[in-house]
């Protein structure tokens, strides 16, 4: 992750959000009022979904069972992710 100053941001607007489309990488826009961040709007969306994910319990918990199983060296019953994630 970068950072640069708002001043620096201004002046290469367009490079910064190239840069976070082509790379998938953050960069930190750091001024006296505070900082902002200007990342990839697909990576936003994988971020928000995860939160989404995280929130929810029953989908939490089978992600916990299914890291316990595997760290057992089984492998957990159910959809394979290609499957299960088809239509994303």
């Amino acid at each position: 992750m970068q950072t640069i100053t708002y001043d620096k941001a201004s002046q290469n607007l367009k490079s910064v959000i190239l840069r976070a489309v082509r790379d998938k990488e953050e960069t930190v826009i750091a001024s006296d009022e505070g900082s902002v961040i200007i990342l990839d709007e697909i990576e936003w969306s994988h971020i928000k979904e995860t939160l989404r994910l995280l929130g929810d319990k029953k989908s939490l918990a089978a992600l916990v069972e299914s890291h316990a199983i595997r760290d057992r060296g089984g492998r957990p019953e159910g959809v394979d992710p290609e499957d299960a994630f088809k239509d994303v």
